[in-house]
């Protein structure tokens, strides 16, 4: 394989336009999701559109040994990553007391823990190469507290927070580390989540435009792309710095309320 990037949850969504972005510019994919059906039929459009190698990696990236076994499977078959991006990730509504706390350990085990362990094991190797590209998904949600979605917030703030600070520790190498932050996108994001039937969802960008966004932003090396906002969603938050935080936070609970 060549010219490869590895995507986390890629059976849908952005992940899945990642695949395909990489593939229309000759790059060779290892695709990773817990569902196999959905990563079989994306193998069969990208080989029979773009004719570049597919890999299937299906993997529960929840689960505590799982960024370990993707990293030891593709290093045994002598596969160099290029270009790492770590999409996988889920949101979830509700009142932190009320809710599940195995689903919100889920969700920290997913969008924190697998994406830190994936980083630290691939950098490395893209560091020796001098050579590698990381793409880090996060969400403007990292940028404020988000009451109705406490967790989930919480942990989009690590991933820009650690992608920010591990992109200047590498900044004197050919490294990057690019960190994309989302508006509400058209994704299955919204309905498991349950945003879907709040205001916060009412108008949300295409997952493709949001996808060409930060794969561009990821070759040219950037090291924010905010992607996907409405008029009034950029206006508040160019408004954050001036906004008291007893307000900003009654805004983001009464937009994040199920309708």
């Amino acid at each position: 394989m060549n010219n490869v990037a590895l995507i986390t949850g890629a059976s849908s969504g952005l992940g899945k336009e990642f695949a395909l972005l990489h593939a229309e510019r000759n790059g060779d994919v290892i695709i990773v999701a817990r569902r196999e059906n959905k990563l079989q039929e994306l193998k069969s459009e990208i080989e029979s559109t773009y004719h570049t190698q597919v890999k299937i990696i299906v993997k529960d990236l929840t689960k505590p040994n799982a960024a370990q076994e993707i990293y030891d499977e593709v290093s045994k078959e002598n596969i160099t990553v290029n270009f790492l991006i770590n999409n996988a990730g889920f949101g979830g509504v509700g009142k932190f007391h009320e809710r599940a706390l195995a689903q919100d350990i889920t969700m920290i085990n997913l969008n924190v823990i697998a994406l830190t362990t994936l980083t630290r094991l691939f950098s490395p190797d893209f560091v020796n190469r001098n050579q590698g590209k990381i793409l880090n998904v996060s969400s403007t949600a990292s940028l404020l507290p988000g009451p109705l979605q406490a967790v989930y917030y919480a942990t989009k703030a690590y991933v820009t927070s650690f992608s920010n600070a591990i992109a200047q520790e590498l900044s004197d190498t050919n490294v990057t580390v690019t960190n994309l932050m989302p508006g509400a996108t058209a994704t299955e994001f919204g309905s498991t989540s349950g945003m879907d039937k709040t205001n916060l969802f009412d108008k949300p960008a295409s997952a493709r435009s949001v996808a060409e966004a930060g794969y561009k932003g990821m070759l040219s090396g950037k090291l924010d792309v905010i992607s996907g906002l409405t008029f009034s969603q950029s206006l508040l938050l160019k408004m954050l710095p001036f906004t008291p935080k007893k307000m900003l936070l009654k805004q983001i609970h009464d937009m994040q309320k199920i309708k």
